[in-house]
């Protein structure tokens, strides 16, 4: 879908549709008050009859309203203005775009004339654009009839309010747009199935991106992981005849001498639990466990079509969990690339395995900032649910940094405890320690494990088991958390 900037009054809008405000109960928003006023009190006769009360995404279409220029008005619902916030803009956006979507109008124009008071146009602008690219996206590749529709909505505008910073939005817009593009990208990766998207296809897709965007890529095979040493990741791999990937894709935004910002993305293509055999029910939504590749390609692709001032390497270890007769054992004690010995109570606890050679791995390219992202713990999930990705940090400041670009993205973590005190769940009377912790603080173990590898950088963690898909009718990829790192990115690159 296409987007652009819009300037004039809303009544003068020459579109299929134009959108306004209604809050409860039944009162217009301002760009809602000019429609009325040009229709010569039209609408408000309308909402007089109880049509539309303004609850919160309700939407009602109206028809050849007079004396207003575009061809339908449609009315979305605000909900009580006194609650006007960021979930309620956002909501009404996403469903008055997927109304519009529905219909035969193939382009509107979006009137922003209801701010959230604690955001700028920017923000509305860019949030309006990752919003509506969500309402509209549709996975159907797998399918053998393609939703080839021509009824859907091609192109919205966005109508800024009369004091907007012109450059401010224009930039917003670009944001928004790359950010829906990255986004776009991680659902498209997470919702193919695990015997399309294998480790080899990730890396192919790394591949296709680097040559799209002139970035660096290497791919390591089984070979040059065992040349590196990297036991605790081939230990997982042992059990699939599909072979693992180690692929690194490098952005180069500004000079050489900037030391980059690493992001390591947990890439189980399938993940079976291994020996450790998760149950059968749902087990297909296992396809999802490489939501932390699939995020750092999304982020990757959205920093490239910005062309950010900053220098980003991406590391994602890939491979399928599956039990077999060569599958690792619990029990069994492997030697990570870093040199520390690991036994593997849980072959289902396996992304930890992974991650931790990939962050020994990133060590040589002296990063400024590491954040790994990894669907990582049901644990995480029980603590909180499908709403905030976990956030652990080794450095508050980048902790901080984080939960800032999360609350700006409308992508949000929760700071949860890396203290020295819950180390001592992974003892090991056999190994340096275990790869689990026991049932207490399930995520708060998994990040203290992976905390062992990353003494010589500022390092995050992202356990977005709870935020990288959803299940029942809805089920899919959400893309999460692109709109986190990007933005995470753009303010990195804006600082310095």
């Amino acid at each position: 879908m296409e987007f652009s900037i819009k300037s004039g009054a809303p009544e003068q809008q020459r579109t299929g549709c134009v959108v306004v405000g209604v809050f409860e109960p039944s009162k217009l928003s301002a760009a809602g008050i000019a429609l009325d006023r040009a229709a010569h009190g039209y609408i408000g006769k309308i909402l007089k009859s109880g049509d539309l009360r303004g609850k919160t995404g309700h939407t009602l279409l109206l028809h050849n309203v007079p004396r207003v220029a575009a061809g339908r008005v449609l009315l979305v619902g605000l909900g009580k203005e006194s609650d006007f916030g960021e979930r309620q803009f956002r909501t009404a956006v996403h469903h008055a775009v997927h109304t519009l979507d529905q219909t035969g109008i193939s382009e509107a124009t979006l009137c922003l004339s209801a701010p959230v008071k604690t955001r700028d146009n920017a923000w509305h602008v860019s949030q309006a654009v990752t919003v509506a690219s969500d309402a509209v996206y549709r996975f159907d590749r797998m399918k053998s009839k393609h939703d080839d529709r021509q009824s859907g909505l091609r192109h919205l505008g966005l109508l800024a309010t009369g004091n907007a910073d012109a450059r401010n939005v224009a930039t917003a817009l670009k944001q928004g747009m790359a950010i829906a593009q990255g986004v776009n990208l991680a659902k498209d990766l997470g919702n193919l199935p695990a015997n399309v998207c294998t480790p080899s296809y990730l890396a192919q897709t790394a591949r296709a991106l680097a040559k799209e965007h002139k970035l660096a890529v290497r791919v390591l095979d089984r070979k040059d992981m065992q040349k590196l040493g990297m036991g605790s990741l081939l230990s997982v791999a042992r059990g699939s005849v599909e072979p693992p990937k180690l692929i690194v894709i490098q952005y180069q935004g500004t000079g050489s001498k900037q030391k980059p910002v690493a992001l390591v993305g947990k890439g189980v293509t399938f993940d079976t639990g291994g020996i450790s055999l998760k149950p059968a029910p749902e087990m297909d939504e296992m396809k999802f466990d490489m939501c932390g590749a699939a995020s750092v390609l999304g982020t990757l692709k959205a920093i490239a079509m910005l062309k950010l001032p900053i220098n980003v390497v991406g590391v994602i270890p890939a491979t399928e969990n599956m039990p077999s007769s060569t599958a690792t054992k619990p029990g069994d004690i492997v030697t990570s690339m870093s040199g520390q010995t690991v036994e593997i109570l849980n072959t289902d606890a396996e992304g930890r395995l992974i991650l931790c050679d990939a962050l020994t791995y990133v060590e040589r390219f002296e990063p400024q900032a590491v954040v790994d992202i990894a669907t990582l713990t049901g644990a995480c999930v029980i603590a909180l649910g499908h709403v905030a990705s976990g956030l652990f940090a080794n450095e508050d400041a980048l902790a901080q940094e984080l939960l800032s670009a999360g609350q700006v993205s409308h992508d949000r973590a929760w700071h949860l405890p890396l203290w020295e005190d819950y180390q001592d769940q992974l003892k090991s009377n056999f190994a340096d320690f275990a790869n689990i912790g026991g049932r207490p603080a399930g995520s708060v173990t998994a990040a203290c494990f992976l905390s062992r590898f990353t003494r010589k950088f500022k390092w995050a963690h992202l356990d977005i088991a709870g935020t990288a898909w959803k299940s029942g009718k809805d089920k899919g990829s959400t893309g999460r958390p692109v709109p986190l790192l990007t933005q995470f990115l753009i303010n990195r690159a804006t600082r310095t």
